[in-house]
């Protein structure tokens, strides 16, 4: 009987494929039944997807659930998302007063530190037993607790308005789209992240992931 290939896999998920397309398209092309990851990145982002293959290692995916990760975000000013992203339905803001680069920066630090965030309505969080993205595909809003979570750095790369070009490294459970809807709400004019790519969890990059098609077995290493 062959042995069980057990490890772990650093994938880069395309735009438009949930979590779980990606694990489920593994499954296939790795021939395994054992196969699961170590936190959802929304379809519309890209980005680092660490994977366990295996019993011994689906078992140990909460190691990295825990870990800080980094992001990069690109958020539209000037607008506001129901979804607080691209997919959602868009409703142009106050583009009236354009902030300097100078406001940006002023606002962009405020957002440093431990906080609490209120997650948002689309998102798979349960509250009372159901998602929340259900409910608010019904029209429906609940009370949500809030969360803490703590932003240990952030970088402005870019801003040329209205697009603003960011990067967050932060705790476990951090929405970025809710720090963009948010950093729009303290400037005033309204925002929503319209690209995001996860570059880092712990201390393993992006730049060593590959695109789920091109993963085989050579690429599951161990810990």
């Amino acid at each position: 009987m062959q042995q069980e290939k057990t490890g772990f896999l650093l994938v880069d998920k395309p735009m438009d494929w949930t979590s779980h397309d990606v694990v489920g398209y593994l499954r296939g092309s790795l021939k395994t039944k054992r196969i699961g990851h170590a936190g959802t990145l929304d379809p519309f982002a890209t980005g680092l997807l660490i994977v366990g293959v295996g019993r011994d290692a689906t078992k140990r995916l909460d190691e990295f659930k825990g870990m800080e990760k980094e992001y990069i975000a690109e958020i539209t000013l000037g607008a506001t998302s129901d979804t607080q992203d691209r997919t959602g339905t868009i409703v142009n803001g106050n583009s009236d007063s354009i902030p300097t680069s100078e406001d940006i920066s002023v606002v962009l630090s405020s957002f440093l530190g431990k906080q609490t965030q209120i997650p948002p309505m689309f998102s798979a969080k349960k509250v009372k037993g159901k998602k929340l993205y259900e409910l608010a595909r019904k029209g429906e809003e609940v009370e949500r607790k809030p969360v803490d979570i703590d932003v240990s750095s952030l970088e402005l790369i870019s801003y040329d308005y209205p697009t603003l070009e960011v990067r967050f490294t932060v705790s476990t459970g951090t929405y970025i789209r809710t720090l963009a809807h948010d950093i729009g709400e303290k400037l005033g004019i309204g925002a929503y992240c319209h690209e995001l790519r996860r570059t880092k969890i712990g201390e393993y990059l992006v730049e060593n992931a590959k695109d789920p098609k091109i993963i085989d077995e050579t690429d599951i290493f161990a810990l």
